[in-house]
């Protein structure tokens, strides 16, 4: 990958930030191939828990796993 092309982490961050709402893995997974990633779900779900882990989402449902974009005060 060339040193200017966005990681997955800060494309699929972007879309969460934009597009707000319920995020689970399917949708992770969407959207970082609407950004012409090709995602694996484990890497997906581990960027999806690192930003839970900064704050930006809250997990709301532990089986299946889905966050929701936590709200900005």
């Amino acid at each position: 990958m060339s040193e200017h092309a966005p990681s997955q982490r800060a494309d699929l961050e972007k879309a969460v930030r934009t597009y707000g709402g319920c995020w689970d893995t399917g949708r992770g997974l969407r959207a970082l191939r609407d950004a012409g990633h090709e995602p694996q779900e484990k890497h997906t779900r581990r960027i999806l828990r690192d930003l839970a882990s900064e704050g930006l989402l809250v997990k709301v449902e532990d089986r299946p796993v889905r966050y929701q974009v936590a709200q900005s005060d």
